[in-house]
């Protein structure tokens, strides 16, 4: 008889239709299994190499700052996560004096929760949203980059810069089918105190099996055209981005399916 789950496997990453040799697994899905456990363990512990991240930004004609936070290990980061909310003085003291430059958009990379997704997908997803931006003819500060952030930093950055909007790529939590997807937050009037309801939301960038990264900067500036248009982010802005607009920038396919969020 065939197992209806053997067809429907084909359109999901998650495990299904793994089989079995008696009352177990197969070897073969048990190993596939420990080594997405690995990889997700990986991520999340493995550092970021910020440094040959803006030599690589820089060959691009990106001009990068190198911010940081006070956190001082990855161990830390997982324990502590409102240190990686905030800027070091330092860090703080150097965008005050960047404070003369008029900026429509503040944006951040932080390798977040998955240093595998920055490494892999960062770059290209960064040149991506910047040619993005600037074909709308939107005003850009230098790209910010922190190791270990969380969504939140975004807006003491943006707030610093005086940008009326901040954006944060971030390597998001891995799981068991995702160990290298990135997400992008959207804040207008960046301030610290937002909230996560004052944000907007765009996850499960990492093609082939995601989002692409074309597709996800068209999302992006279509909802920073709206957040400025409209004056707020987060839940009250909603996505009503036409499929038409998108369409021409989905080349990559997206079988685990776009995960696009209000918060």
């Amino acid at each position: 008889m065939n197992d209806p789950w053997i067809a429907l496997s084909q359109f999901t990453q998650a495990r299904i239709a793994q089989g079995r040799v008696g009352c177990s697994l197969p070897t073969s899905a048990l190993l596939d299994f420990q080594f997405a456990h690995a990889s997700a363990r990986d991520a999340v512990h493995q550092s970021w190499d910020v440094d040959g991240f803006a030599k690589a930004a820089e060959k691009r004609a990106l001009e990068t700052l190198i911010l940081a936070t006070p956190v001082s290990s990855r161990t830390q980061y997982l324990q502590r996560p409102d240190l990686g909310r905030r800027l070091l003085q330092s860090s703080h003291d150097l965008l005050a004096t960047r404070q003369n430059q008029a900026i429509d958009v503040a944006v951040i990379v932080s390798n977040g929760l998955s240093s595998t997704a920055v490494e892999h997908h960062g770059l290209a997803l960064l040149q991506a949203v910047v040619a993005a931006y600037t074909e709308r003819g939107l005003r850009l500060g230098p790209i910010c980059l922190v190791a270990d952030g969380r969504v939140a930093l975004a807006d003491e950055i943006g707030m610093l810069l005086k940008a009326r909007l901040a954006v944060i790529i971030v390597g998001e939590r891995p799981g068991l089918s995702a160990a290298d997807s990135l997400g992008m937050y959207l804040s207008y009037s960046p301030k610290p105190g937002n909230t996560d309801a004052e944000r907007n939301c765009i996850s499960n960038i990492r093609p082939p099996a995601g989002l692409s990264f074309s597709a996800a900067a068209a999302k992006l500036v279509y909802l920073s055209e709206q957040a400025l248009l409209t004056g707020f982010s987060g839940v009250m802005l909603k996505d009503d981005m036409p499929e038409f607009k998108l369409a021409g920038n989905t080349d990559l396919s997206c079988s685990s399916g776009p995960s696009i969020s209000k918060t």
